[in-house]
């Protein structure tokens, strides 16, 4: 047993990376499936409903969901680490004070929203698109106070290893929103309102079901003790961490998103925005695995640096970067397989389907680099270097990935490929700047860190001043 605390076994690391990245792989499909499903109820509605639910999802996710699942990502380093020091009591409290303060954000979020419409129209949207998406968008508005406060409940619960519940919640909840759209949809006729109002639903009862198995769960009887006022206090330590997460994950976010406004303004968009939305949507469900990968590693690295334990720490970074280039090397392979297939499920025409399927091999090369990304990310976050990851993805994207996406798009006119090529180029360089610094890590000195950042927190107000 002596030998598992120290690191352990190679194959022992495994195992604990894969039992707590699977179930969290799976959690996250089921999340995404809850906007998928209600998207798929619209489309039958029309041409306009569906473009108006589409664009309104694309706004909401840039303006909202991005920042609440980003700033969250706090929680990976402050509840990992706690947990890993065995200070239980801090889960709670810091769990509490991430509701309170992104509930605090939800607020100017809700009113960005609430004039969506309107801010379509200023960037030239068409009118009758634009009032559509701001209509499904004000209908989600109940939707973004849920979700703020379900990513804190799957933090402080995967901090503890506990991915089993995430995946069952997540999973139940899916199921209930198949039955919330057809209700909202169909049988109560609010149409594309109500598919917005059922993604609301469907984010509260996975909230509450993890709020309940978080208080009648034995497993949460250490690190769940109540309501505290410990919560109000310790903003500015949270934001300090919650900021610079929120701008890791932002800022990659976007990129994607200005590939998609320039496919637009290049020679047949129709083709180009089908086929790269096609693109963007195999992208996402390949992302999944090396984000469950990427969840796990800083569950793992947060807690045994909080623990003390710097060599495991290491031993799991190097583990974990090794199952990522298994992942991207096998699921290359499959891509490259199915690439002359992959585009008959979208679309019939066979300029779409060639396209796509050459589209797949630079996806393959994507996958691949994104999840060694992916997992270096998670260490950052167990490590508390969120600061470092806004200033890599940065410039990695807005200096190098979009500006190379422009020249080969336009100046070169390779055209879609182009584009997706320019955003190649940026995974590299982060790839690259994030390999050199977690290289250069004194695991070490981020132990200590860690001890100071968790004694820190468990000093009492008063004896702190």
């Amino acid at each position: 047993m002596e030998k598992t605390q120290n690191g352990g076994p190679v194959s022992e690391e495994v195992k604990r990376q894969l039992w707590l990245a699977g179930p969290l792989i799976a959690g996250s499909l089921m999340q995404n499936l809850i906007q998928m499903i209600s998207i798929m109820f619209v489309g039958h509605l029309g041409e306009l409903p569906l473009a108006g639910a589409s664009m309104a999802t694309s706004f909401a996710t840039v303006t909202g969901f991005s920042l609440m699942a980003g700033m969250a990502g706090a929680l990976d380093t402050l509840c990992g680490q706690a947990f890993g020091a065995r200070e239980y009591h801090l889960l709670g409290i810091y769990k509490q004070r991430a509701m309170l303060l992104l509930t605090l954000v939800c607020i100017p979020v809700a009113i960005l929203w609430y004039n969506t419409g309107e801010i379509l129209l200023l960037f030239g949207q068409d009118p009758d698109i634009a009032m559509e998406a701001g209509t499904y968008a004000r209908w989600m508005i109940p939707g973004l106070f849920a979700y703020g406060l379900l990513q804190c409940h799957v933090r402080f619960l995967q901090s503890q290893n506990m991915a089993l519940p995430v995946m069952a919640s997540a999973g139940a909840a899916a199921l209930f929103h198949l039955l919330a759209c057809w209700l909202l949809v169909h049988a109560v006729g609010m149409g594309g309102k109500g598919a917005a109002l059922s993604n609301a639903v469907s984010y509260w009862v996975y909230m509450i079901l993890l709020g309940v198995y978080m208080r009648t769960s034995s497993s949460c009887e250490k690190t769940w003790t109540g309501f505290s006022m410990e919560a109000f206090r310790g903003a500015r330590d949270f934001f300090r961490l919650a900021v610079p997460s929120a701008l890791m994950l932002c800022l990659e976010w976007w990129s994607f998103e200005i590939l998609v406004l320039l496919s637009g303004l290049l020679p047949n968009p129709k083709l180009e925005t089908s086929v790269l939305s096609i693109t963007l949507n195999t992208a996402n469900c390949l992302f999944m695995i090396p984000y469950g990968l990427g969840a796990a590693i800083s569950t793992r690295v947060s807690n045994e640096l909080g623990a003390g334990r710097p060599k495991a720490a290491r031993l799991a970074m190097r583990v974990v970067v090794f199952l990522a280039i298994s992942e991207g090397l096998a699921m290359g392979v499959v891509l490259v397989c199915v690439r002359y297939i992959w585009g008959h499920a979208y679309s019939d025409e066979e300029e779409v389907v060639a396209y796509v399927a050459r589209m797949l091999l630079l996806i393959s090369v994507t996958n691949f680099l994104d999840g060694i990304q992916c997992v270096l990310s998670g260490v950052s976050r167990g490590c508390g270097w969120q600061k470092i990851g806004v200033y890599i993805n940065l410039g990695a994207f807005y200096v190098v990935g979009v500006p190379a996406a422009y020249f080969f798009g336009f100046v070169l006119r390779v055209g879609g490929m182009g584009l997706w090529m320019g955003i190649i180029c940026g995974i590299l360089v982060q790839v690259f700047l994030l390999v050199t610094i977690t290289l250069c890590t004194d695991w070490q000195k981020e132990a200590t860190k860690a001890k100071n950042r968790v004694y820190s927190s468990s000093i009492p107000t008063d004896l702190a001043t």
